[in-house]
């Protein structure tokens, strides 16, 4: 899986730590609390979207809200940064292949379509900042995923080409955007897309449950 690659490049949520559960209770709270009422594709409409995408998707599909694109987004940030501070563990063996890596000099980047302020609290609380060479969120580019844009900048960051890299990602989307700038992609297994796996295991080049399966450097 590693052989040839120069820099691995990690999704965050639902790939390099535990989270996706935060967003279903944060949804299902929000759209309680102003009385709206969820599209039948919701999930699989916003899937790969970037933070900022999402909230305008919002936006766009409920026109009751009277609220600004700032200020829908702040309101979001307010009601997980706690729960990404205190509640969200590391995908099992992350650490340790973490570890490895730098061990083997592989440069590591992230590639996320949340948000940096959210990206960054959860870095720090983990306590894993210092192992990422990049930070890349799909905020800051123009497409999110499966566009391949955040996948590329986070390629250029790190000096790479794109075909020296393998991208680890949990959702359809997140695969294809890997696929599409050009990248190996291992799909990492999640509660929340496991209705998804044999989609997963179609589109990526390699599957795993625990990063402790990923041994070759």
């Amino acid at each position: 899986m590693l052989t040839g690659k120069k820099a691995v490049i990690f999704d965050m949520d639902g790939s390099l730590v535990d989270s996706m559960w935060i967003w279903t209770e944060v949804d299902n709270i929000y759209i309680k609390k102003y009385n709206l009422t969820m599209p039948d594709n919701f999930y699989k409409d916003i899937e790969g979207m970037s933070f900022t995408e999402t909230a305008q998707y919002f936006l766009d599909t409920f026109p009751e809200l009277d609220c600004t694109l700032d200020g829908l987004k702040q309101e979001w940030q307010e009601m997980t940064i706690d729960l990404y501070c205190t509640k969200v563990p590391l995908k099992p063996g992350v650490e340790d292949f973490l570890k490895r890596m730098k061990e083997a000099e592989i440069r590591l980047g992230i590639a996320t379509s949340n948000s940096r302020e959210l990206v960054e609290a959860v870095l720090n609380s983990l306590s894993i900042r210092a192992y990422f060479d990049t930070v890349r969120t799909s905020c800051e580019v123009l497409k999110g995923k499966p566009a391949p844009d955040v996948y590329l900048k986070a390629a250029e960051d790190l000096q790479v080409d794109p075909s020296e890299c393998l991208v680890f990602e949990d959702v359809p989307n997140g695969i294809l955007a890997g696929k599409n700038a050009g990248m190996t992609v291992c799909a990492v297994d999640d509660v929340f897309s496991r209705p998804y796996e044999e989609e997963k295991r179609a589109l990526a080049d390699y599957y795993i449950y625990d990063y402790a399966e990923v041994r070759s450097i």
